[in-house]
C-alpha cells in the first residue's frame, strides 16, 4: 500500500500544477497582461464627480472641466524647453524641479507635472501639445464647480490622492483625485464613480499600435451617484450671514428624523478658493491662520463647557431619579453656599420650582437638585456613573456615529475621573456640584447640544444625526434609520418643556420672543480661560443657546454657540430666534434682532490676543477656582 501511495501522490500534484500552468498561459491573460506592462500603455477615463443638492433639489456642487499635464521622464527628449513653460506660464527653474519630481516617483511611470489647467490655460497649449508627446501628455478630469459660496465646512474639498493613499489603496494612482473632510470624504465612494481602463499595446518604438487583445481586459468610466444633503441652503445661508465678524458654531436638526438643516461654523471661507492651481497657496493661507482657523469646524470639533442648557439634564435625571417633582421648593438667595465658605452666584432670589428654576435658569435651584440626585446613593462613585449613564443616553460624552469624517466626544465624567483627580481625599457631591450648572468636568460639542435638545423636543429619543438625504440608486445607511431612547421616562418631559417655554414667556429669553411661534429654549454663559504664556487668564464668556419649535410637533432644533460673546441672551439667542422664524416661516418680523445681530461684531474682542492687551489680561488674571462663582444667565 505503501508502495503505491507516494507515486500516486506525486502523479496527481504534477497533474494539478500543470493544468494551473496551462491555465495561467493559455486561457487565463491577466498575467500576461501584468509582465507584459511595459509593452502596454494604460490608459485611464476619469468619471464625473457626483453632484450635490440640498434637501430641497436645489444644485450645490457640480463640476469643470480640468486638465493635467502628465510627464513620464525617460520619454522626455529633444523637445524646445523654453518655449514649453513659456505656454505654461512657469520658470525652466520650475520645469527642472518638477522634472526631478516626477523622476523621483518612476523614470518609467506618468506622473503629474502640472496639474489642474483650466479651460484658458490649456487653450494655449492645446494646438502645439503633439510637439511635446510622447514625454508629455494631457489627462482631462473635472474639479468641482460650487454654484454657492457657503458650506464649505459641509462639502471638503478634492485634491490629489497622496502616496499613502495610493500606497494603501490600489484603486488611486499619482494624480488622482480623492475627497478630503467633509461629504466629499465620507462618501467618496459614491461620489467618485469608477474610473475606465483602456489598454493600448505599444511596439519598441513606443508607437501605439492598437487596443490589445482588441479591448478584452477594458472597462468603462461609471459616473459618480449625485447625493442629497440634509442641508437647507436658505437656513445654512441665512447661518452664515449672523456668524459674520464672528466664531462659533451653529447645528439645526429635523428632531423627527436627525437630518441635519444647517452646520454652520464661523469664520468659514468661499469653497471656490480650494480649487484649481491656486488651492495650495489658498489652503496654507487657511491652515496658517492659527487664530481664526477657518478650517476648523466648531460645530463638530469645539469642545466647550454647556453651561446652563445642561441644567435641563440636571432636571431631567433628578425627576427619573425621584429625589425632587415639579413641586420640590428651594430657597436662592442671590447664590448658593456649600463646602468651606464656597459660594456659586445667582441671579435668582426667592423660593425657586421646576418652572421658574427653569425660565430665570437658577444655579442655586439646580446646585440642591444635583446633589440630591448625587447623595441619593450611599457611594458617590456609583450616584455619579449613575448619573452619567442618563446623560450620555441623550448623545453625549460620545461620536454619536453621524456621517461626516470629524468630530469629538465631549467628556461627560465618570467615578473614574474624579478617582484620578482626588487620588488622595474622599470627594462627594460638594466637591463636583459644578457638574450642575455645566460647568466642571462636563464638555460637549455643538452637535451634542443639539442633539441634546431634539431629544427633549421628542420627549425621549432622537436618530443620529446626518446630512445625507438621498442617494440616487441606493438606501441610506440603516442606522440613521435606528431609534435611540433616552433613559428618562416620557412623562418626565413633559414639565421640563413647559419650563423651556417660561425661558421664553417670562423668563432669560423674554425679550426674543417671535409673535406667533412658541419657541422653548435654554440661555446659556460658559466661562472661558485661555493659558497665555503659560498663565490661566480670564476672558468674555462663551454665550450659548439651545431651542426648539414649535412647541407642539416640533420642526426644527437648534444649538448656537459664539465665542466671547457674553450673556446667552445677547448674540447666541436672537440668533436662534432668528434661525427659527426663517426655517418654519421663511421670512423675517423680528428686524430689529436680525438689524443688531448682522451688524454685531466681535473681531475687537479677538484680537486681544495679538496685541499690548495681552499684558493687562495677564495682570488681571482669574484665581483657578474648581466651581463657577461668576455664571449668571441673562
Amino acid at each position: 500500500m505503501r508502495k503505491v501511495l507516494l507515486p500516486t501522490v506525486i502523479i496527481i500534484s504534477a497533474i494539478l500544477i500543470l493544468i494551473r500552468l496551462f491555465y495561467l498561459q493559455i486561457i487565463d491573460d491577466t498575467l500576461k497582461l501584468k509582465s507584459d506592462n511595459n509593452a502596454i500603455k494604460i490608459i485611464y477615463d476619469y468619471p464625473e464627480r457626483g453632484y450635490i443638492y440640498d434637501r430641497n433639489g436645489l444644485l450645490l456642487v457640480a463640476n469643470q472641466p480640468s486638465y493635467d499635464i502628465m510627464v513620464t521622464p525617460k520619454d522626455v527628449k529633444n523637445i524646445d524647453t523654453t518655449e514649453f513653460c513659456k505656454l505654461l506660464n512657469i520658470t525652466r527653474k520650475d520645469f527642472d524641479r518638477l522634472i526631478a519630481k516626477a523622476s523621483v516617483y518612476s523614470p518609467r511611470l506618468r506622473s503629474v507635472f502640472l496639474p489642474q489647467l483650466n479651460k484658458k490655460e490649456y487653450a494655449a497649449l492645446q494646438e502645439k501639445m503633439r510637439k511635446f508627446e510622447p514625454g508629455f501628455e494631457v489627462v482631462k478630469r473635472s474639479l468641482r464647480d460650487y454654484q454657492v459660496q457657503v458650506g464649505a465646512n459641509v462639502f471638503g474639498s478634492i485634491t490629489q490622492a497622496s502616496p499613502k493613499i495610493i500606497e494603501k489603496n490600489p484603486y488611486y494612482n499619482s494624480g488622482d483625485l480623492i475627497g478630503v473632510q467633509g461629504v466629499e470624504q465620507y462618501y467618496e465612494t459614491t461620489l467618485r464613480g469608477v474610473k475606465g481602463v483602456k489598454y493600448r499595446q505599444m511596439n519598441r518604438f513606443n508607437k501605439d499600435i492598437g487596443s490589445y487583445k482588441e479591448g478584452k481586459f477594458d472597462t468603462t468610466a461609471v459616473r459618480g451617484e449625485d447625493i442629497n444633503l440634509t442641508i437647507d441652503l436658505v437656513l445654512q445661508k441665512y447661518g452664515e450671514e449672523l456668524m459674520i465678524n464672528k466664531r462659533g458654531g451653529i447645528v439645526a436638526i429635523e428632531p423627527k428624523t436627525g437630518e441635519i438643516l444647517a452646520l454652520v461654523t464661523a469664520p468659514s471661507y468661499d469653497p471656490s478658493i480650494l480649487v484649481g492651481r491656486q488651492r495650495s497657496k489658498n489652503y496654507t493661507r487657511l491652515y496658517n491662520d492659527s487664530l481664526a482657523k477657518p478650517l476648523y469646524d466648531r460645530g463638530l470639533l469645539a469642545e466647550y463647557p454647556p453651561g446652563s442648557p445642561f441644567k435641563i439634564l440636571t432636571g431631567l435625571v433628578a425627576l427619573q431619579e425621584r429625589v425632587i417633582d415639579e413641586q420640590t421648593t428651594f430657597m436662592c438667595h442671590h447664590g448658593f453656599s456649600y463646602a468651606r465658605g464656597r459660594f456659586m452666584k445667582c441671579h435668582g432670589f426667592g423660593p425657586h420650582q421646576l418652572y421658574n428654576g427653569i425660565a430665570l435658569s437658577c444655579n442655586t435651584y439646580f446646585a440642591n437638585v444635583y446633589m440630591k440626585t448625587i447623595n441619593k446613593y450611599v457611594s458617590a462613585p456609583s450616584a455619579v456613573d449613575i448619573w452619567g449613564n442618563h446623560v450620555k443616553s441623550f448623545g453625549l460624552g460620545s461620536f454619536m456615529g453621524y456621517d461626516l469624517p470629524t468630530g469629538k466626544k465631549g467628556k461627560i465624567p465618570t467615578s473614574k475621573t474624579y478617582k484620578r483627580m482626588y487620588p488622595d481625599w474622599r470627594w462627594d457631591s460638594k466637591t463636583i456640584v459644578s457638574n450642575a450648572i455645566g460647568q466642571g468636568e462636563v464638555l460637549a460639542t455643538p452637535i451634542q447640544l443639539a442633539n441634546m435638545i431634539a431629544t427633549v423636543a421628542n420627549e425621549g429619543y432622537y436618530y443620529t444625526p446626518h446630512i445625507i438625504k438621498k442617494i440616487k440608486g441606493e438606501r441610506i445607511d440603516p442606522k440613521f434609520l435606528q431609534k435611540h431612547v433616552a433613559t428618562i421616562d416620557k412623562k418626565y418631559f413633559k414639565p421640563v418643556i413647559e419650563g423651556l417655554l417660561g425661558v421664553y414667556n417670562i423668563g432669560t429669553a423674554s425679550g426674543l420672543r417671535v409673535e406667533g411661534i412658541d419657541i422653548c429654549g435654554k440661555t446659556g454663559t460658559a466661562e472661558n480661560f485661555a493659558k497665555i504664556r503659560g498663565e490661566r487668564v480670564k476672558l468674555k464668556d462663551h454665550s450659548i443657546f439651545v431651542a426648539f419649535a414649535p412647541k407642539d410637533n416640533p420642526k426644527i432644533a437648534i444649538a448656537i454657540l459664539v465665542e466671547n460673546a457674553g450673556f446667552g441672551a445677547t448674540i447666541a439667542g436672537p440668533i436662534a430666534s432668528l434661525m427659527i422664524e426663517k426655517y418654519l416661516r421663511g421670512k423675517i418680523t423680528r428686524n430689529d434682532l436680525e438689524k443688531r445681530i448682522l451688524e454685531k461684531s466681535l473681531i475687537s474682542e479677538y484680537e486681544r490676543f495679538t496685541r499690548k492687551s495681552v499684558d493687562t489680561l495677564i495682570n488681571q488674571k482669574v484665581k483657578e477656582t474648581p466651581i463657577d462663582s461668576t455664571l449668571i444667565d441673562n
